[in-house]
């Protein structure tokens, strides 16, 4: 099982957050958030977790969305924006008065939304292999895939009045995400590693609710265009060009709406995966020590 703890905060009525955090957390270094993909968990960022040279150079938590993972709350309906207030709580609760934050494709999405709502406490962000519109027309032309087509199946198949406890999203589904996240040729053992955990993280009843409101908050979920020349923390997007969900063409177009960010740089992976942190770690990492340290503990 993943080394994952909880942690109650308020939002919602009361949710049991999940984090892992690999190291004991020390006040004297930087923190960064780390935000998982969809229907994936913490576990996506074992390359982190390992890599000693960033462990030394900052505190690393992993924080699973409403949604996914380990984290559970009594609301049926929840949206990315309830992520978003869900981990400032949870850094609350944790004593952390300031935090970078890293997120993968929809963690893309609650970087820019954590900045927006924690504008103190958030030092700067750093987006993996996402878009920041919703998913419109707009970013088909860009060559982004269609995300309502893609997830119209999976929501109609997982809504029901009835009580599904036998349900399991299927290799069908994970193999899909597998596919568009770690790339078709990725290695057997991680192919087979996410197959188990995502069947084993979605199962019976709670589990279909759970991800048919993951997947509707992927399809559905509102834009943020107008909303990023609010953001006035750093911002360094890394995007790689074998990216099978959002193309780089997206994100140098969205990358200059960050017109008062302190900074905001978009740096291209080359062959790097939608799952960048995973396909390329080295340049992920190497490219957080060299953000993290520039710019932890400066005034915005």
């Amino acid at each position: 099982m993943p080394n994952t703890k909880t942690v109650h905060v308020p939002h919602l009525g009361g949710i049991d957050a999940a984090y892992q955090m690999p190291k004991p957390y020390d006040s004297s270094k930087p923190t960064l958030v780390l935000v998982n993909s969809f229907t994936t968990s913490s576990e996506l960022y074992q390359g982190q977790y390992a890599n000693k040279e960033l462990n030394d150079a900052m505190n690393i938590i992993s924080i699973e969305l409403l949604g996914h993972g380990q984290t559970r709350t009594k609301s049926e309906t929840f949206t990315y924006w309830d992520t978003a207030i869900m981990n400032l709580q949870v850094l609350d609760a944790l004593g952390i008065k300031k935090a970078f934050v890293l997120g993968t494709s929809q963690g893309g999405w609650i970087t820019v939304r954590m900045a927006l709502l924690g504008p103190d406490k958030i030092e700067g962000i750093i987006p993996l292999g996402t878009s920041l519109d919703y998913e419109s027309e707009r970013t088909r032309k860009h060559g982004c895939w269609n995300g309502p087509e893609n997830l119209k199946p999976c929501i109609q198949q997982w809504t029901t009045n009835e009580s599904v406890s036998s349900f399991s999203p299927g290799e069908d589904y994970s193999s899909f995400l597998i596919d568009i996240g770690f790339g078709k040729d990725c290695d057997k053992s991680v192919r087979d590693y996410w197959n188990k955990t995502i069947k084993e993280n979605y199962q019976g009843d709670d589990g279909r609710r759970r991800i048919r409101m993951a997947a509707i908050n992927l399809a559905e979920r509102d834009g943020l265009h107008s909303r990023l020349s609010d953001v006035r923390c750093p911002v360094l997007w890394l995007h790689g060009t074998a990216d099978a969900v959002y193309t780089v063409l997206n994100a140098e177009e969205e990358i200059k709406l960050f017109t008062n960010a302190k900074s905001a740089e978009l740096q291209v992976v080359q062959d790097g995966q939608h799952f960048l942190s995973f396909s390329h770690p080295e340049e992920v990492d190497n490219a957080l020590i060299k953000f993290v340290g520039k710019w932890a503990n400066k005034h915005i």
